[in-house]
Parts: structure tokens; sequence; C-alpha cells
């Protein structure tokens, strides 16, 4: 009979080599008669990458939200801030914030061209779990976000950021497949709790 250690490595090793845990991208596309943008979300071991960019907007610096719905029959339909936590209004980096709080996107000149290039790592948001924005909507607001800081009686719900110029559910990109898998959980993770089984039955 192999010793206990032995049959745990093999059986561990076993399942580690069978275990696939693919990253899972997103996509919203902002389109309307003027704005037009794509942005990605994608899995990295950092948190999600958002990225992309918009174009339709003057120069300045514009409110940019996940909203807590995925109806974008109007962008007012979307519901307010992902907001699971039900804490205050807050930036990207503040201890303090909804889930969906991305803070502004900066419209810049580019030649003859105004154009908001998106890029941040984002480590509250997730494509799984109890903060996956999966199915909700990105909106982009016609002000800035004061980023909760601005005194005004809608600064801790909203930043203040204004009405709703565009909205875009959220939804799988192609590829499918590591959207498909039955594995959801980090291969680590599994792995810890399969390992702690074993070591406890045999």
């Amino acid at each position: 009979m192999f010793p206990r250690h032995t049959l745990y490595l093999a059986l561990v090793g076993l399942l580690a080599s069978g275990v696939r845990c693919e990253t899972r991208v997103a996509v919203a596309h902002l389109v309307t008669e003027t704005i037009s943008g794509s942005i990605l979300f994608t899995e990295t071991d950092s948190g999600i990458r958002v990225t992309g960019t918009i174009t339709g907007l003057p120069v300045g610096e514009y409110g940019f939200h996940v909203h807590e719905l995925g109806d974008t029959s109007t962008c007012d339909a979307t519901g307010a801030h992902f907001n699971p936590d039900d804490t205050n209004h807050g930036g990207r980096d503040h201890d303090e914030r909804h889930v969906g709080d991305f803070g502004n996107v900066n419209f810049v000149a580019v030649g003859e061209n105004v154009v908001a290039t998106v890029d941040f790592v984002d480590s509250v948001v997730s494509l799984r779990g109890r903060n996956s924005i999966l199915g909700r909507a990105l909106v982009l607001h016609a002000d800035t976000d004061d980023l909760g800081l601005g005194g005004h009686e809608t600064s801790l719900t909203t930043g203040n950021a204004g009405a709703r110029l565009a909205c875009a559910v959220i939804g799988i990109r192609s590829p499918s497949d590591p959207w498909n898998s039955a594995i959801t959980a980090a291969p680590s993770i599994l792995l810890l709790v399969v390992a702690f089984v074993l070591f406890i039955k045999f």
C-alpha cells in the first residue's frame, strides 16, 4: 500500500493537470448618434483590466460607472450604481466606494480628434461571483464625477456626474470556451480544498 503522502501527491498532481481556469473577457459597446466606443474587461492576476477608446465628446472628464441593471432600453433604466455593499460613492482608488465606481474618463485632443483612452486595472469588480459585472451596464455621464468629495447632495450617491449620455450591456466576448468551463474557482483554491479533503480522508 502506498504511503499516505505519496498517494496524496499523486492525486493532487493528476487533478492539477486537468484543471483549466481560462481568462474571461467581457465587452461593452457604447454607441449613440455621436458617441462610439468599445470597452474590454479582461481578467488578470491583479484584477479586471479595463481597456478601450471612446470618441464623440468634447475635451474634459466624464463620469464612468457600472450600473446595477442590464436594461438599456433607456440609460435611466440601468438603475443605480452597482453597489452590493450599500456604501457611499467614491473614487476607484478610495477605501469606500461602490463596486461600480470607475471614476472618470478623460477626453483629450489627439490631432484633429478628441479621444478618451481607457486603461486601468480594478481590483474590486469581477467577472465571477458576487462582484461580477457581467450582464450589468456601463454608463458614460455628462459631467465630471466628483468622486464623492464635492459636497453636493448627490456626491455620495452618484458623484454629481449628471445625465447619462451613453450606456451598454457588459456581455460575454468571444471565444466562449472560458465561460462554458465547469471550473469557475481559481486552480490554486480548488487544489487547496481537494488537498485538505484528501489529507483528512487518507
